[in-house]
């Protein structure tokens, strides 16, 4: 294989290999949402905003600092998608001989016409993880109201409502980050397609133990939604 064909080889097969553990992830998110961390999380919101608005006089103020704080974390990232996205316009912009010195330096980076598609790859990363924690914004400020409304444990409709926005906030959180996460393997990129692919296997890996959870993990979320479920069924008893 000639030099400048490395990028096409490595390049495609680092990409897949990523998307297909992302696509393994969503197939196991929602067939086997236990097994996963977003799955297992997801069910933990719910309880919490189910413990939440079951008193909101008591626990509003509680509600309210988590969701803001959960609004600074995607505040964070957002700014610092945008910045970097101007940064990288800026450098894309300017004329540079940086990719001529990048590509005597590493093996296989023989190909200078691709520059700007590396750079255009790791800015669209940027500027999807921009909008996504725009939107999780968006949905953790809906939350914040909504989770202050005094209600009845026994309606279900509006706790699972608020349960779903919450979630929902949560899920766009992720998928920036996950942006975030792609940017890495592209930014290497620029360094050649060896470093690249080295990196995307290496970020599977990591992400596979950071989304997948143990048997102990399990047991003990299990064990902890019993006893609030206990108590909330006892609750409800002495009430009546």
């Amino acid at each position: 294989m000639e030099e400048k064909d490395i990028d096409y080889v490595l390049v495609p097969l680092g990409l897949g290999i990523m998307i297909m553990y992302h696509i393994w992830l969503v197939y196991t998110v929602i067939n086997y949402p236990r097994r996963t961390v977003i799955g297992l999380n997801a069910e933990s919101r719910h309880q919490w905003v189910l413990s939440m608005m079951a008193d909101p006089l008591k626990n509003g103020v509680l509600a309210v600092q988590t969701i803001r704080n959960n609004i600074m974390a995607s505040t964070l990232l957002a700014t610092t998608a945008i910045t970097l996205s101007s940064i990288i316009s800026v450098f894309v912009s300017s004329t540079t001989n940086s990719n001529q010195a990048a590509s005597q330096i590493v093996y296989g980076n023989k190909t200078p016409l691709l520059s700007s598609v590396k750079h255009f790859a790791i800015l669209l990363c940027f500027l999807v993880a921009f909008l996504c924690n725009v939107q999780s914004i968006r949905y953790y400020a809906h939350v914040s109201f909504l989770a202050t409304v005094p209600t009845f444990i026994d309606r279900r409709e509006p706790i699972k409502y608020v349960a779903r926005n919450l979630n929902r906030g949560s899920l766009f959180w992720s998928i920036g980050l996950r942006a975030f996460y792609f940017s890495f393997p592209l930014f290497l990129w620029i360094f050649g397609p060896i470093p690249m692919f080295i990196c995307c296997i290496i970020m599977s890996f990591v992400l596979y133990f950071l989304d997948t959870t143990t048997s102990f993990t399990r047991n003990l979320h299990s064990y902890s939604i019993r006893e609030h479920r206990e108590k909330t069924e006892s609750s409800e008893l002495e009430v009546v």
